[in-house]
């Protein structure tokens, strides 16, 4: 399993993180199959979606900001309630494909982590399952 860094600088944010499993994709010589990634953090997710116009994923932070506010009356005691239940909509990994060596993503496509409750260290576990 190959492990990623990726270092958020807010509480919330979204980070286009394609380049970096590009990156990992071409080191190892992956070239037909399967990368699977996943987020071991249960306040941050992943999602595809538009990478073409960075206002998406500001407009995606800020809706989820203001749906489910930091400060919403949650029992649980650390404070951070609002980036567990964000997290679990977007959900902790991704499949995508890869074909000669690229992944496949649509032509706007991009490959963002969330993060809810940061700044912070996270990590990426990616598994290669070969076609």
């Amino acid at each position: 399993m190959e492990k990623l860094s990726v270092c958020t600088r807010s509480r919330e944010e979204m980070i286009d993180v394609t380049p970096l499993l590009r990156k990992a994709v071409a080191e190892h010589g992956w070239e037909d199959g399967v990368l699977v990634v996943f987020c071991p953090h249960t306040t941050c997710g992943l999602t595809v979606n538009e990478g073409f116009d960075p206002d998406v994923a500001g407009d995606i932070t800020r809706f989820f900001h203001t749906r489910i506010p930091q400060d919403d009356h949650f029992r649980h005691s650390e404070g951070n309630a609002d980036a567990h239940i964000k997290a679990s909509l977007f959900g902790s990994s991704l499949q995508l494909i890869v074909e000669e060596g690229s992944m496949c993503l649509g032509t706007w496509q991009a490959v963002w982590l969330f993060e809810g409750d940061g700044p912070r260290s996270r990590q990426l576990w990616l598994k290669w399952l070969k076609a």
